[in-house]
């Protein structure tokens, strides 16, 4: 997954000099009539991504054999995520992702990490829990909430918010 990440920093376009460069204020003209964050160039159709896995980590606790379901998610990358789906400017969303501002970039990658090791982390917990169903729905819901929070802060800086987590709210959160 790292190997992956940095493999897609390395290709990325950069806009010239900063985010006032000529490609970046192209791109920002391109989605002023799309469903893409015009200051960010990003999108937070991605999010339905996370969403789908809070979903059935929550029906895990009425439905135990959904743990199944839940390990075949697998984390996805934000072009990956619009190569595979029906949103209507996914193209657009594709070829904007390589010149979102690095102050934007920066912090969304590191959140979307942060939910790709909690997913992962709250599967483990929640298969280690499975014979005491008060234990499992009490992971589950830890885990739905957990994931909601950097939802929330993705989201946020989907639509301009440059910051992430402090490290001691991410411990917090993977310390569920």
């Amino acid at each position: 997954m790292a190997d992956h990440s940095a493999a897609a920093a390395a290709t990325r376009q950069e806009p010239a000099g900063d985010a006032d460069g000529a490609a970046y204020e192209a791109f920002r003209a391109r989605v002023a009539d799309a469903n893409i964050n015009s200051q960010t160039l990003l999108a937070t159709d991605y999010l339905n991504h996370f969403n789908e896995i809070i979903m059935l980590l929550e029906m895990v606790p009425d439905m135990p054999d959904m743990i199944e379901e839940c390990r075949a998610w697998e984390p996805k990358g934000y072009q990956d995520h619009f190569r595979d789906s029906s949103f209507s400017d996914k193209q657009l969303a594709i070829e904007a992702y390589d010149y979102v501002p690095e102050r934007f970039r920066q912090p969304f990658e590191q959140t979307i990490g942060q939910m790709n090791e909690l997913v992962a982390l709250s599967l483990d917990r929640m298969a280690d829990g499975l014979e005491d169903p008060d234990l499992l729905r009490a992971r589950a819901v830890a885990a739905s909430r957990a994931l909601q929070r950097l939802i929330d802060v993705a989201s946020a800086i989907i639509h301009g918010n440059d910051v992430a987590l402090h490290q001691n709210e991410i411990d917090e959160l993977m310390g569920f």
